[in-house]
């Protein structure tokens, strides 16, 4: 006899989770540290493997710590697909054909040092919008004013994100707040010329 109403159930209401977490830029260790649990604690409920997560309580919890409501983990549900992908046999899978128009992969060549010696003047960077960067990863800031910022990112404190580099060099924090920011790119290759 399964915890939940269903295994499905709990998994996609875990799914639902990760999606509002992603939404918000955040990884498991940053949503988990907001409710005083760890990355792998947090990631057992988005796997729909811990019980609670159909607890008001618990849903109330964990939303907040992701800056939602339980109203929008419901709506979050509704838009997940509502049957389980059958596994895959051999090399076919009937899951969901993959989109690559979606996939839209854009250049930026570096134009100073200030990130340097992780990339220089004249490396060009591939980088995915939409695409919300690890720690320690680059990323194309494109900021309200029209400016546009290569950085390396750090962490997100509430509502300032905490990046590296800049004029300073990588040595030099730098926070950010969130509304001076139109898009927050991940940096996914540097191509060296």
């Amino acid at each position: 006899m399964p915890r939940f109403e269903s295994d499905s159930d709990a998994r996609r209401l875990g799914e639902a989770l990760a999606a509002l977490r992603r939404a918000r830029g955040l990884s498991q260790a940053e949503a988990g540290e907001r409710v005083g649990m760890t990355s792998q604690g947090w990631g057992l409920y988005e796997a729909g493997k811990r019980p609670g997560l159909f607890r008001p309580d618990v849903q109330r919890r964990l939303t907040a710590a992701v800056d939602a409501t339980p109203e929008a983990l419901a709506l979050s549900l509704t838009d997940a697909p509502s049957s389980p992908v059958e596994p895959a046999t051999g090399l076919e899978s009937r899951g969901r054909p993959f989109d690559s128009a979606s996939v839209a992969i854009r250049r930026l060549q570096l134009s100073t040092d200030d990130l340097a010696p992780w990339a220089a003047s004249g490396v060009t960077l591939e980088y995915a919008p939409g695409r919300w960067p690890r720690r320690d990863q680059g990323c194309v800031i494109d900021l309200a004013d029209g400016r546009t910022l290569v950085r390396i990112y750090e962490r997100t404190e509430g509502e300032v994100l905490v990046l590296r580099g800049g004029p300073g060099g990588l040595s030099v924090e730098e926070r950010l707040p969130r509304d001076a920011t139109v898009a927050v790119s991940a940096v996914i290759a540097r191509l060296d010329q």
